[in-house]
């Protein structure tokens, strides 16, 4: 690691707010890796060898059956911890963790984490912040699954994602449809449909780009709701 990798990890979260000791002693046995889309880091049921940061980029979840269906449970983005709770108390991922763009992560050794967060009171609150972040993030996923038809979580979707993405005028859909169909519990054909329903409700498809004409039809249709939606924040729980 170069001493400007070094310099700039200081201000990653959680690292910036820990003592400078604590720090130190993680970064020393840290790797900063850089991966390629498609890259698998690692499979359900295998146990933490690494805490993982998102330093930039992206990594998606997933939950596969024993029949090997396979859905995509989350997206975590900088500077979210790959499954915390795991690493902490020595347990097997119950997801797969795959990265669908270049990204670049921290490792840092699962043993060392866990030694430095019975030491580092610091440590330790950024660990309950993060499982309470990804706590309240699966609330609001189980609420959109349960508490909406197919056509309101895709129209909530595509404004969450506009405003995530800076442009109230259009949404990119970050990947394959049938992930993002995945992942608001529908089939690829069902998030076909509820596109097409919506073009009634002010949208326009062109591929991957969402052409969003008007956004208050869009709103009325499919009721945003900050409790489930998070559209102030778009990616804060």
């Amino acid at each position: 690691m170069t001493v400007e990798e070094e310099i700039e990890l200081q201000t990653v979260p959680p690292l910036c707010r820990l003592p400078q000791a604590s720090r130190e002693r993680l970064l020393a046995s840290a790797i900063q890796h850089r991966v390629a889309a498609g890259t698998v880091l690692f499979e359900q049921g295998e146990l933490p060898t690494f805490q993982i940061v998102v330093l930039a980029g992206s990594v998606q979840l997933f939950g596969r059956s024993t029949q090997g269906r396979e859905v995509l449970v989350e997206v975590a983005r900088a500077p979210d911890l790959i499954i915390p709770a795991a690493v902490v108390t020595g347990a097997p991922y119950l997801m797969q963790a795959r990265v669908p763009e270049p990204s670049r992560l921290l490792l840092i050794p699962a043993a060392l984490f866990r030694d430095t967060l019975l030491q580092d009171p610091l440590l330790a609150h950024e660990v309950i912040d993060a499982l309470a972040r990804q706590f309240r993030r699966m609330v609001r996923q189980v609420k959109n699954l349960k508490l909406r038809s197919s056509v309101q979580r895709v129209g909530c979707y595509l404004l969450t994602l506009s405003k995530r993405q800076g442009t109230p005028g259009q949404a990119v859909l970050p990947y394959e449809k049938n992930l993002i169909a995945s992942e608001l519990g529908i089939t690829r054909e069902s998030f076909s449909r509820a596109l097409a329903n919506l073009e009634q409700a002010g949208i326009r498809v062109n591929g991957q780009t969402i052409m969003i004409v008007d956004a208050t039809r869009l709103a009325t249709a499919c009721q945003p709701d900050s409790l489930i939606d998070d559209i102030e924040g778009a990616v804060a729980v």
